[in-house]
């Protein structure tokens, strides 16, 4: 996830007539939510505070910094865990450029660490930040690759897409006259 600031949760609340059929059943339902505030349940606004789904714009100059987290589901260990984050930059006509991260003067990797975690126990994770100067306009997609060894000997590998905008912060446009 991109490292942003949170904002408030907000709820919607379903309202009803007590003379309806459900009666007082949503209204018990908003009291017993724990996103709500007491005593204020209509209120959209909650006590609880929601990261953004999504990586939304970046401009161009900002250092985008992303948490990274592999936590192992299973209740078997794995071993060999490698995890790789490149972020593929796209030109104007939609054509990949091939690499880490390359634009059209460097070509960067944004892993943090080149070696493999030797094992990775039940409920464990491996995290990392990232931290990046974006220096080129239009979309890019943040990969983030996993490759391990599972308890069988049997090597896998997954991959997760993240596609962002950078845009330009400022925008001046110049226009000339001719006055006779």
């Amino acid at each position: 996830m991109r490292l942003t600031k949170p904002t408030l949760f907000t709820n919607l609340p379903v309202t009803c007539e007590a003379r309806d059929l459900p009666g007082d059943l949503f209204a018990q339902l908003m009291r017993d939510d724990p996103s709500t505030i007491k005593g204020a349940e209509t209120l959209m606004l909650g006590e609880m505070l929601t990261l953004p789904q999504n990586f939304g714009n970046i401009f161009l100059g900002e250092t985008f910094s992303s948490y990274i987290s592999v936590h192992n589901d299973s209740n078997q260990v794995v071993k060999d865990i490698l995890v790789k984050v490149l972020q593929v930059f796209y030109t104007r006509s939609l054509k990949p450029l091939i690499a880490d991260l390359q634009t059209s003067s460097q070509r960067l990797n944004l892993s943090a660490s080149n070696s493999a975690v030797a094992e990775l126990k039940p409920e464990c994770c491996i995290d990392d930040v990232i931290h990046h100067e974006v220096k080129e306009i239009g979309t890019h997609i943040l990969v983030c690759a996993v490759s391990y060894t599972s308890q069988f000997g049997e090597k896998l590998y997954f991959r997760k897409f993240f596609k962002f905008q950078v845009l330009k912060p400022l925008d001046v446009k110049t226009k000339f006259y001719n006055a006779e």
